[in-house]
């Protein structure tokens, strides 16, 4: 005998297809799937982000701060300090005027051509000798820095080049000067070496320039740089703020500095955690492995076939680490905004997408678990207040909860979201009562967050809804409702080509939607797959009484045998019409399972006629339906509202004495075929249903008084006559 406990869920949960595939039985699969939530959860929980008060750069701040770790900070304005006293030792840098340098070497040019005397001092020195070296020594006056041996020195402590660098210091930049003698011995020994000039040569050219005067100005960019430089190796000053210090006042403006400790504050307040050690990696290990292994519990309690179908567990986790991901990503908008939002967003609503989505596509115990998990997963996490947190997304949620349960449309959303909302309101208004803030702004800031969270939470919703459908081939009973149209290519095939199996469906749906209800089965779904169990008459319409209008009855022209295959044929080409439409599999399945495997006994009795009354030369198995039997309630309900609907045709006289006889016929008919061995309808069930419908049916095929003939009032000529 089946275990109870699973049958009463497989029964309840019409969602998904009835047949598991390779994806939905593979234990592998199944393991990857829990552990890939686990390592999920195990992040979530141990990388956490550290609230700190984000103020904002020359705003009023709105209540002190004290530091709660001791924690050094850059301190810039410090900094700033030291890089000031270390350029003091930097003194200024000179150089000769390039105006002077080119107009004494034009003077050497001239001297060269029109004063023929230097050849008299320097006999063995050309004029192309001459007229280079003058060229060099131009060269050497240009790049020729000077400045005081302090700085000289501060610049070989840095490593900067001091090759053009002299130690000299004028005493006045106002007049012209005479430079002094070791200068001219630099340059000489430099751009001169007596290795290419003689020495009247070079001393002819270095007197020339020697005896001039020169301008003397400050090298601006070369000090800049040099400045640069020697503050550019100035270390970062890192200030020392104990435990227990005041940051900032109340009321006091925020500079840079403020801002840096809070910066500060935070890391120091992240490296105390110390994520990467290996007590802090186990805590997390820990609570990853109560977490999950309360959850695998629960589930294998009271929802055993979630752990056994990978397409619900897989659908299960996608909805929980997409909520997840969805608080992260807004805990770390919220905190890293310069307006200081986190202040504002106290009560941010994630759970309530999980409920409603885990609702409308799985059930409501699921749903109602996994609010709980989330509430105490995401508070336990994110930054924000945690008792408001956790007590508003848990109001939420359970009122979406309660509120989806009757989802129809997908515009309904917004209702269920509405109705969660002005939940939430009320418990807002009840902490501010408790905190004595009722009239502050946050009590309207928080209802407007709140609102603007539950606005959001819909259309994610009504976004969102559709491809997991989709994706995890679910049948929803929004979607059951959007299958329910009659302008569906299947149900106006079925009205034009098989009118009569079309108007069976219709009262058989209504039938079966009032034995449902009766015992707590699913009537939504019930009238929805009615209207579809016999689209397989399609193409065989003339084969079925109930669409044939004529006398004739085609099965005269063929044997018992091919008129049961022609019958039996409208379930497997049914199938195959509903998969070409795209029906949900718990429609296909009603298809398969609305006559079980029972046997077409009009022809069965007709094939034994023929066979002169021998039993035993009849196959049975060739007037037997295919199956298999019924799965669920609902597809058990089906079977015998689609065989009373049927009978009741024949009957000579409808009333409730002959329809109660009539279905307890048929029932007890199908429970000794053992029809219903798998669908778990229990005899109490039988008895509700047969009941329902015998009262429908007698409702459907109610009488009316008969009126009498109106009387037809004659007129006479001369009355006409008289009139007029």
């Amino acid at each position: 005998m089946p275990d109870r406990n699973n049958g009463l869920e497989k029964n309840q949960d019409l969602k998904f297809p009835g047949e598991q595939g390779f994806f939905d039985k593979s234990d592998t699969i199944r393991y990857l799937i829990i552990f890939a939530f686990a390592a999920g959860l195990f992040l979530f929980l141990h990388f956490r982000e550290i609230r700190v008060d984000v103020l904002e750069l020359n705003t009023i701040a709105p209540n002190y701060i004290v530091s709660q770790v001791e924690f050094d900070f850059p301190d810039d304005e410090a900094t700033v300090i030291l890089k000031q006293e270390s350029v003091r030792d930097v003194g200024k840098i000179y150089k000769l005027t390039d105006k002077d340098i080119r107009h004494k070497r034009i003077e050497f040019e001239n001297f060269l051509l029109y004063n023929q005397g230097w050849r008299g001092q320097a006999e063995s020195g050309t004029f192309d000798q001459l007229y280079h070296g003058a060229e060099l020594i131009e060269r050497g006056l240009l790049v020729l820095r000077l400045t005081d041996p302090r700085t000289l020195h501060k610049m070989q402590d840095l490593g900067v080049s001091t090759v053009h660098y002299l130690a000299y210091t004028p005493n006045t930049l106002l007049e012209q000067i005479t430079l002094p003698s070791f200068i001219w011995d630099y340059l000489k020994a430099t751009y001169l070496p007596s290795s290419e000039y003689n020495s009247l040569s070079s001393a002819l050219i270095i007197e020339f320039f020697k005896n001039s005067y020169w301008h003397i100005e400050e090298d601006i960019p070369a000090q800049r740089s040099l400045r640069k430089l020697v503050q550019s190796q100035v270390p970062e000053k890192m200030t020392h703020v104990p435990a227990g210090s005041r940051i900032i006042d109340q009321g006091e403006r925020v500079t840079g500095r403020h801002i840096a400790m809070l910066h500060s504050m935070k890391e120091s307040l992240g490296w105390q955690r110390n994520l990467l050690s290996p007590l802090t990696l186990l805590g997390s290990l820990i609570m990853t492995l109560i977490l999950v292994t309360i959850c695998m519990a629960y589930f294998r309690a009271n929802q055993p076939r979630l752990l056994v179908s990978n397409r619900r567990l897989f659908l299960l986790v996608t909805i929980l680490v997409l909520t997840m991901g969805i608080a992260k990503l807004t805990e770390f908008f919220l905190l890293s905004s310069k307006n200081n939002l986190i202040e504002i967003v106290r009560y941010p609503l994630f759970v309530p997408l999980a409920a409603i989505l885990l609702c409308s596509l799985m059930n409501s115990g699921i749903a109602t678990f996994a609010s709980g998990f989330l509430s105490i997963v995401l508070s336990m996490t994110l930054v924000f207040d945690r008792e408001g947190f956790q007590i508003i997304n848990l109001v939420a949620a359970l009122v979406a909860i309660f509120s989806t349960s009757s989802l129809r449309r997908r515009k309904d959303i917004f209702i269920v979201c509405l109705n969660a909302w002005l939940f939430c309101v009320a418990a807002i208004i009840a902490l501010h009562l408790y905190s004595n803030t009722l009239w502050s702004i946050s009590t309207l800031t928080d209802i407007i967050v709140s609102a603007f969270f539950m606005l959001t939470t819909a259309v994610l919703v009504v976004g969102v809804l559709p491809l997991l459908e989709s994706g995890f081939k679910i049948m929803t009973d929004v979607s059951l409702m959007e299958y329910i149209n009659p302008n569906n290519d299947l149900l106006r095939r079925l009205t034009i080509e098989a009118p009569g199996t079309y108007q069976h469906s219709v009262v058989v749906g209504n039938l079966a939607e009032a034995g449902a209800l009766a015992i707590g089965a699913n009537g939504l779904f019930c009238r929805v797959a009615t209207l579809y169990h016999d689209i397989g008459k399609i193409g065989t319409s003339q084969y079925f009484t109930e669409n044939q209008m004529e006398e004739m009855n085609i099965h005269q022209l063929l044997t018992p045998q091919e008129s049961a295959q022609v019958i039996m044929s409208h379930v497997p080409e049914g199938v195959t019409l509903a998969r070409e439409a795209g029906l949900p599999e718990p429609i296909i399945d009603i298809i398969k399972e609305h006559h079980g495997t029972t046997l077409v006994y009009y022809f069965y009795r007709k094939q034994i006629e023929k066979m002169g009354g021998d039993k035993s030369k009849v196959d049975e198995r060739e007037f037997r339906y295919a199956g298999p039997k019924p799965r669920s309630k609902e597809a058990g309900i089906i079977m015998i509202a689609d065989s009373f609907e049927a009978a009741s045709r024949s009957l000579d006289k409808v009333n409730e004495e002959t329809l109660t006889e009539l279905i307890d016929r048929l029932t007890r008919d199908k429970i000794e075929d053992g029809q219903f061995n798998q669908c778990l309808l229990t005899i109490e069930d039988l008895c509700l249903v047969k009941k329902a419908l015998v009262k429908t049916l007698l409702a459907a095929g109610h009488t009316r008084i008969k009126y009498p003939n109106q009387e037809k009032k004659t007129i006479s000529i001369h009355q006409l006559e008289a009139s007029a």
